[in-house]
């Protein structure tokens, strides 16, 4: 169910309270959570996440990203996240999708090669039956300016 975008960082649609053993046995230090509590009211939610990944001794984040799409701030406190993290980060969402192109773009303004993190989002989202309909694009209004040349979600949803 993760997906290994890079040594440092896995992307998952949403989690279940068992799957955070797992994440622990993968050395996973730091959960993010992007997507925001009641959008699937049958899901774990935030605080349930929370509470189980810190018994099990990780940190967590939530940066909750809305199907309206990223901005500046999420984009920024993502980048935070993943720089304090001492070790391979969780993200997860609805399908892994919002949390693949935050990861992507936090990573370009934390002066990431370009090219190798669309390559890196690019192929695992293209494997991604949930979202046939992606395509990585070049948009720039995304996040703003520069760093929003980097992805652009075909609409039919983000994940």
């Amino acid at each position: 169910m993760f997906r290994t975008i890079d040594e440092k960082f896995l992307a998952s649609p949403q989690i279940e309270l068992s799957d955070i053993a797992e994440a622990k046995a993968l050395g996973v230090v730091t959960v993010i959570n992007n997507r925001p509590d009641g959008e699937e009211p049958d899901a774990p939610q935030g605080d349930a996440i929370e509470e189980a990944v810190t018994a099990a001794g990780m940190r967590y984040v939530s940066i909750p990203v809305t199907h309206a799409g990223f901005s500046g701030p999420q984009v920024a406190a993502m980048a935070v996240a993943l720089e304090q993290a001492n070790g391979p980060v969780l993200a997860y969402c609805r399908s892994g999708t919002r949390s693949t192109l935050l990861w992507a773009l936090a990573r370009t303004q934390l002066g990431d090669d370009k090219a190798t993190l669309q390559g890196k989002a690019r192929a695992v989202l293209a494997d991604d039956r949930q979202h046939p309909g992606f395509v990585g694009r070049i948009r720039p209004d995304v996040a703003g300016g520069e760093l929003g040349r980097v992805l652009q979600v075909g609409q039919r949803g983000l994940g």
